[in-house]
């Protein structure tokens, strides 16, 4: 595996900051009229993948119900995949194909309220990833032995660079079963839990019982060896399963033991994990890692850090895997609560990057977790706004993990109460449990329970590029101070801190004047929170 630079990773992130977007784009990212008038109900994705060929046959049966009366409805395929046949009841439709979009023409009349399927049949070559999991597609890979070692990755991307959806993250479908025949003596892991394998064809087929995001899909093809554990949890007992390549097995049984912690960790500030029904998996992966949906891939060599680097710098960044623990916190953020806009990617990454600084807290104590925290701001590249442009398919900068993460602890700090943060927390996986959302109803929310206008602080930390600075001067017992480089309103309560005391204020764009007390030295801004502080001289 090529090492990828921390940097490099969150440059990825970047390429569409400046792209001219096209119809393309649009029929990607938007709710086309051909996209509305249905919902998800069910997929059975059925799969031969021919691993020497690097080729893929098979089809996806699509049950809908039916919300408004319409004869068009989208699917998206990419190619080089083609489509080879598309029936309704025994029927064979028609298809318009428009690059990426697919048109069906039905011939059945769609009632309102009925439940209808058809099923898409398709083969070819996918797409093969360059750099997995951010140019995704099929890696196609050997282990050691020379055996096949298989794996998809396809976020933002999307899912149908290898498999033919309803490819918007508005809707998720429901439930799903994966059926997927793997070459002769290696196994498939795919989502949820195995119900059967056909020894004769060697097809394994798993089902999820929860609503599941197209890109959260995944295939997983190797020589696997199982072994896992029962975890007592919030809702009862939790399977906990783990695949890996048959020679990293003594490796897994010493790293993995992170896992059951991980969810500790994360149940304590979360709340349960949402997918019991489904188990936990953590599965090998010819890549680093993505956060596929109760089949989190796992490629970070069985060692600490981030393929052995601390990304805080702080030195508590070796003190776990960060892509066991990054890519596990997005089952709550990602899988959970899921951004129906990639330009709201920021509820993925920025709540689970702070995961990370809550998992160093949660086990090695709140001053370990803060100064991770503040560590991770080194990352920060202040380039463009975190929120991206909306129905093109476009997420915004890659920012929205270190700075997403660092405001998400401003506001631990605006709430001074360590229980009320930890309920909003949990309340947040609560009110938007197996739900798509937007990023103005994670803001209202945390707005309400903190019982602050918070659109301000939100517009100026995700929708510009400037962190706001804090001037203030100190004259005997007299503290002024105001906000620069802020947006229109921007208020914020900010402690202050000597050697002795500490101080709130909340400043505005306009100087304000408190009263201390004469003998305060060295008062400087709670490093806790993300803005920059200037000290004016008289």
């Amino acid at each position: 595996m090529k090492k990828i630079s921390f940097a490099l990773f969150l440059g990825c992130l970047q390429i569409l900051q400046a792209q001219t977007f096209t119809e393309q784009d649009t029929l990607r990212g938007s709710i086309t009229p051909e996209r509305a008038w249905w919902d998800l109900n069910y997929y059975h994705l059925d799969i031969d993948v021919n691993a020497d060929d690097k080729y893929i046959s098979g089809s996806n049966t699509i049950r809908y119900k039916v919300l408004e009366p319409h004869q068009v409805l989208q699917i998206d395929l990419q190619p080089p995949l083609a489509i080879e046949k598309v029936t309704q009841d025994g029927k064979t439709l028609k298809v318009e194909h428009k690059g990426n979009a697919h048109f069906i023409k039905l011939k059945k009349k769609q009632l309102v309220g009925d439940f209808n399927e058809v099923i898409v049949e398709y083969s070819g070559h996918p797409k093969e990833a360059v750099r997995a999991p951010w140019d995704g597609g099929f890696s196609w890979a050997k282990d050691e032995n020379g055996k096949h070692f298989v794996a998809t990755s396809c976020q933002g991307l999307g899912a149908s660079v290898w498999w033919p959806n309803k490819d918007h993250m508005y809707d998720e479908v429901d439930s799903m079963l994966i059926s997927v025949k793997a070459p002769k003596g290696l196994m498939n892991v795919s989502n949820g839990r195995l119900r059967k394998v056909d020894e004769e064809t060697n097809t394994y087929h798993w089902f999820v019982a929860n609503p599941i995001n197209n890109y959260g899909v995944n295939v997983n093809i190797g020589d696997y060896v199982h072994f896992g554990e029962e975890y007592e949890g919030e809702k009862g007992m939790l399977d906990m399963d783990y695949y890996v390549l048959s020679y990293n097995l003594e490796k897994a049984k010493a790293q993995f033991v992170q896992a059951p912690m991980m969810m500790r960790a994360f149940e304590y500030w979360f709340g349960p994990y949402p997918f019991y029904e489904d188990s936990f998996k953590l599965v090998e992966a010819p890549y680093l890692g993505m956060e596929h949906q109760s089949s989190v891939t796992y490629g970070n060599k069985f060692a600490n850090g981030y393929l052995g680097r601390d990304l805080s710098g702080t030195g508590w960044g070796l003190n776990f895997d960060y892509i066991l623990i990054h890519e596990s916190g997005h089952e709550w953020f990602a899988n959970n609560i899921t951004y129906k806009d990639i330009a709201d990617m920021w509820v993925h990454e920025s709540f689970t990057t702070y995961s990370e600084g809550l998992y160093v807290d949660y086990h090695f104590g709140k001053l370990a977790g803060n100064e991770y925290e503040q560590g991770v701001r080194k990352n920060i590249g202040n380039d463009a706004p975190i929120v991206g442009k909306y129905g093109v398919n476009a997420r915004g900068s890659g920012d929205m993990y270190p700075k997403g993460s660092n405001m998400l602890h401003t506001l631990r700090q605006i709430a001074n109460d360590d229980e009320k943060w930890r309920q909003i927390l949990r309340g947040l996986n609560k009110e938007f449990y197996h739900r798509t959302v937007t990023s103005d109803e994670i803001e209202h929310y945390i707005s309400m329970q903190l019982q602050r206008d918070l659109r301000p602080f939100f517009d100026q930390y995700l929708r510009t590029a400037d962190i706001p600075v804090l001037e203030y001067k100190v004259s005997g017992a007299e503290l002024q101070y105001r906000f620069v480089d802020a947006v229109e309103g921007f208020t914020i309560p900010v402690r202050m801190l000597s050697s002795e005391t500490e101080i709130w204020i909340e400043p505005t764009k306009e100087w304000q004047t408190k009263s201390i007390s004469n003998n305060t030295e060295e008062l400087i801004v709670d490093p806790n929170f993300y803005i920059y502080s200037e000290l004016k001289s008289e």
